[in-house]
């Protein structure tokens, strides 16, 4: 399978349902897999929603086919582009999957792209071929882009009931937008929302005891004012409402 990043995330958990299907016979082969998986992935909701599926499901296989379609039918990037106001600032971080999808299908929108991981260039290069308004801008700038922006967007792939695992610099521009007051957006597409009982462990393997060495880090919904998914915006309150993984705790040593 490709590294992360290489792929989206539709390919990936459909590259991972052909490899987990071919073990799906065997119960042991089976979870020794989906944790070999998670251990390679570890920031990703989607591997965990969909190994979580096929552990608990009567017929594995089945549940593997039926989550690579659910991810392939997300509704998140159509509502996420209706949902946008017009004649907006927003800031994003890096280069957002599913977000920048939405982005670039508005042309009323600036986007302020803060290259915190260095893929952030890649999406303004993409918006400027495409006519959008794009400013690239440098890490030490991420407080003013805030302050001048009128919507943070930020996205995860793992979502917890308090909490959220997003790209580095997003608690930054979540803690100023707070703090000035402007509005956050957080974008989880299908197969982001976990139970507590499988993101403690998952958030355990990402964050490492120098935070600030990682690639990614946590963010609280307590900064979240809106969380963005298939069934369109609803409150931060409200997400834990969206969990649809079931709790396999043999997932995690």
């Amino acid at each position: 399978m490709a590294r992360t990043g290489d792929i989206g995330t539709s390919s990936l958990v459909h590259e991972a349902a052909m490899a987990l299907g071919a073990v799906s016979h065997d119960p042991a082969e089976l979870v020794l897999a989906c944790r070999q998986l998670i251990e390679h992935r570890p920031s990703s909701g989607p591997l965990v929603w969909l190994a979580a599926r096929m552990l608990t499901g009567a017929d594995p296989g089945n549940e593997a086919w039926d989550a690579a379609e659910m991810i392939q039918r997300d509704k998140t990037v159509r509502e996420l582009e209706h949902a946008l106001p017009g004649d907006t600032g927003i800031v994003v971080i890096g280069s957002p999957e599913l977000a920048s999808q939405a982005i670039n299908a508005r042309g009323d929108v600036e986007v302020f792209v803060a290259d915190t991981t260095g893929d952030g260039y890649g999406l303004v290069h993409r918006l400027d071929l495409n006519d959008r308004l794009a400013v690239d801008v440098p890490l030490a700038g991420l407080g003013s882009a805030v302050g001048d922006a009128d919507l943070v967007l930020l996205e995860t792939d793992a979502l917890g009931p308090d909490s959220a695992i997003c790209s580095v610099g997003s608690l930054t521009a979540a803690a100023v937008a707070a703090q000035l007051g402007t509005e956050v957006w957080l974008v989880a597409g299908v197969g982001r929302c976990l139970p507590a009982a499988m993101w403690e462990p998952l958030r355990a393997m990402v964050v490492s005891d120098e935070p600030w060495e990682d690639r990614y880090e946590v963010v609280s919904l307590d900064f979240v004012d809106r969380v963005v998914g298939p069934g369109g915006p609803v409150p931060a309150a409200e997400a834990r409402f969206r969990i649809d993984c079931p709790v396999a705790p043999e997932l995690f040593r």
